[in-house]
């Protein structure tokens, strides 16, 4: 059975941007789906390529690439993570379907030898439509023609079914990947001089959309939502799934228990952290909060619990340099599920975290880190 993992670097050759985006799609084969597919998944916040192998294996080798291609402009155009239009949003079937459609006409004015089944600008029944623009610009038009009444699900090329169903959280988190891969892809592209097929049109729209600011207050909630862990217990009120009303069913109640390590060093400013705290204080209907002050050490008498739904000001209670070791000891050392360090990232690469951590600092010290690491950094206004 045709595996597309054994040939996407040979597909590829000739599309040094496309290769290095590739890099970061898990493909899955699978006979749920008729051709292809881009989706999120729910659990990881990674993007993911479905294939029916069926479907490749009957291809030539350039349609597999536009296939290929075609699945990829989807992620750089953010149509999976962006909001669909209005008019456009999920449960209004038919208007998503044409939303679907308006989005792979974009795409497909930029590819060529594509596969039957694919609507393309100048093809029927969009021969009169003009390539090159937009898929908000497809969807008026396909509105203004009354083109809702003629569209079919065999002019949908491929999967489009779960992009409305993904948490918002979620998406934001896939979205900033995804943005640091197309960034990456697109220096080497441009360092090398060598973008492949991609126009200079599309090039400029990737240039602008890498520069785009991600929410990091939905990045940050996502953190928390993951670092939550299930405590079940026997419920007499909870019906159980295998043997109702025979045995008790399990009651789930969500927690996250995560540490916030803020670095009081002097050249932390008072903004970045009254725009931290100011963040903690909505979060803090999702989890309890362990504060851990640190500089060159912990002081066990200044850590405190953000107890569930409190609210509180911010404040510097120490000051001094920058040890990471000193609050990752100190969380290694006691039961967490997550951590959260606020720094300007002056110091040099911490010792490994038992548990997820990721990295609050503004948008200059993220640009201009002491240390490499492949966790999280978030960048905040301050």
């Amino acid at each position: 059975m045709f595996d597309l993992n054994r040939h996407v670097a040979r597909l590829l050759m000739d599309e040094p941007f496309f290769t290095v985006l590739s890099r970061n799609l898990e493909k899955k084969r699978t006979d749920q789906i008729p051709t292809a597919g881009v989706r999120i998944n729910k659990e990881t916040a990674q993007y993911e390529l479905f294939y029916n192998a069926d479907f490749f294996e009957k291809l030539t080798d350039n349609q597999r690439k536009n296939v290929l291609l075609h699945e990829f402009y989807h992620c750089v155009f953010e149509h999976v993570t962006g909001r669909l239009p209005e008019n456009a949003e999920s449960g209004k079937k038919e208007m998503t379907k044409i939303w679907n459609i308006a989005t792979d006409l974009a795409i497909n004015s930029h590819l060529d030898d594509l596969p039957d089944g694919c609507v393309k600008p100048g093809y029927q029944p969009f021969e009169d439509y003009p390539s090159g623009m937009a898929a908000e610009w497809y969807l008026e038009k396909m509105k203004e023609d009354n083109k809702d009444q003629e569209v079919s699900d065999g002019q949908q090329f491929d999967e489009h079914g779960e992009w409305s169903d993904v948490d918002e959280d979620v998406k934001a988190m896939a979205k900033q990947r995804m943005k640091e891969s197309i960034k990456k892809a697109a220096q080497e592209a441009a360092q090398n001089g060598n973008w492949g097929s991609v126009t200079n049109k599309v090039r400029k729209e990737i240039m602008e959309r890498i520069q785009t600011k991600i929410d990091w207050r939905k990045t940050l909630r996502y953190f928390i939502k993951t670092s939550q862990k299930a405590n079940k217990s026997s419920s007499m009120k909870s019906i159980n799934r295998r043997y109702p009303y025979i045995h008790a069913g399990k009651k789930t109640s969500r927690t996250a228990k995560v540490a916030i390590a803020i670095d009081q060093s002097g050249s932390v400013s008072d903004a970045m952290l009254n725009a931290f705290f100011s963040e903690l204080n909505n979060l803090a209907k999702y989890a309890e909060f362990t504060v851990i002050p640190f500089d060159t050490e912990v002081d066990d008498s200044l850590v405190y619990n953000w107890k569930k739904g409190d609210k509180k000001k911010w404040e510097r209670v120490m000051s001094g340099g920058t040890c990471f070791d000193a609050p990752t000891d100190y969380v290694n050392n006691h039961s967490f599920d997550g951590m959260i360090v606020l720094t300007d990232l002056c110091a040099p690469k911490p010792k490994r975290c038992k548990v997820q951590r990721m990295w609050i600092t503004t948008t200059h010290y993220a640009q201009r880190p002491y240390f490499t690491t492949s966790e999280k950094i978030i960048a905040i206004d301050a």
